[in-house]
């Protein structure tokens, strides 16, 4: 019995030591199933990470090739079992799956599953995802006490995932304070260079003999010119080109919904509405710019509960259900909004704030 009690033991901390190993989300996963098989035997294993529109974010699979897999097609929704125990805390252990009442059939490349043991991966009350196991090797199907070793392993998954999420958030956000100590030192030397390319326009203005100022006028202004190419090259979205504007923000607002509020008390919900739409790059990157700005201020200074960004043909808008702010002359320069009306107006664009105690709507118009 000891022995039995030790072997299993073992085998559970071999597989936790398997998955904590592991710092990237999708590593994690993809160990957790294989771990997860491994223990408990079983031919077929899966886990599903949800994501808000009814689907999962990400859906890994042991057992099943990459070629049976592409002809299974699209991940699945979440329906049926799958929704059922996303919505139920107990897992789900069956004989034979397909005589479940909430059973809801499956392609007609998916390989055939009978015995069936399911349990949720969860982080207090939120459900990280589901994993589950079929088709077990040995005859006779899943037991109880593989349920209580899934259970346990599950909860163990758990922490793994925690760990690995927020390692890619500490490290999104460490890219993205990055990028914006770069675009702020980038600025300042910039606005340094005109500052005395100003300087020295008026001097050659009052000079006897302006050449040499003008000459020095002439050499700011290069490099001027020079720092500005740099700040294009280096801060420019290289997603903008490839994915388009939709995708981008979409990707922009994942990683600030998955980010934004660890360690801060009240975790704010961060989304994107909209399909892409066809505007020259530009204002592409104008949107983008005034995007990411509208967000970041929302986040940092609002503390909303909510903040959507809705892209729909020539118009973005960035709306939270913050405190708001005052936005007459003056006040909260801070927050870019000289900043965000020159880049809408250097693309012959139209920006309005609106903001109350009840929230802010900042929305750019673009020209077709």
């Amino acid at each position: 019995m000891d022995t039995d009690r030790d072997a299993t033991l073992h085998a559970v901390s071999t597989a936790v030591l398997a998955v904590t190993r592991h710092l990237s989300v999708h590593e994690v996963l993809q160990v957790i199933v294989r771990a997860a098989a491994q223990l408990l035997d079983a031919r077929y294993a899966a886990l599903g990470v949800p994501d808000d529109e009814g689907s999962f974010a990400e859906f890994v699979v042991e057992g099943v090739s990459d070629e049976q897999w592409e002809r299974i097609g699209p991940l699945p929704r979440q329906h049926g079992l799958l929704a059922l125990m996303l919505r139920d805390d107990r897992a789900q252990r069956l004989p034979d799956v397909r005589r479940a009442p909430a059973f809801e059939g499956w392609p007609a490349a998916h390989p055939v599953l009978k015995d069936f043991l399911g349990v949720p991966i969860k982080d207090g009350t939120e459900t990280l995802g589901i994993i589950f196991l079929a088709n077990r090797r040995t005859p006779g199907g899943f037991t109880a006490a593989d349920e209580e070793l899934l259970t346990l392993f599950a909860a163990h998954a758990a922490i793994a995932m925690t760990n690995a999420r927020l390692y890619e958030r500490n490290r999104e956000l460490t890219v993205i304070e990055e990028r914006a100590r770069l675009a702020r030192e980038l600025h300042d030397a910039v606005a340094q260079k005109l500052f005395s390319l100003r300087l020295t326009a008026a001097a050659a203005l009052s000079a006897a003999d302006p050449r040499v100022e003008l000459e020095r006028v002439q050499t700011l202004a290069k490099e001027a010119l020079a720092e500005l190419r740099e700040v294009i090259f280096e801060l420019r979205p290289a997603e903008l080109e490839g994915d388009g504007l939709a995708a981008s923000l979409r990707k922009h607002v994942r990683v600030l919904d998955r980010a934004w509020g660890s360690g801060r008390g009240r975790r704010p919900r961060v989304r994107f509405e909209g399909e892409d739409v066809a505007l020259p790059p530009e204002a592409e990157e104008v949107a983008y710019r005034v995007a990411q700005e509208a967000l970041y201020n929302a986040l940092r200074h609002g503390d909303p509960s909510e903040v959507t960004v809705r892209l729909t043909a020539g118009v973005l808008e960035v709306r939270d259900d913050g405190t708001g702010f005052d936005t007459g002359a003056g006040a909260r320069d801070g927050l870019g909004l000289a900043s965000m009306r020159e880049r809408a107006e250097s693309i012959g664009g139209c920006l309005t704030v609106d903001s109350s105690p009840a929230g802010t709507v900042v929305r750019l118009e673009v020209p077709a």
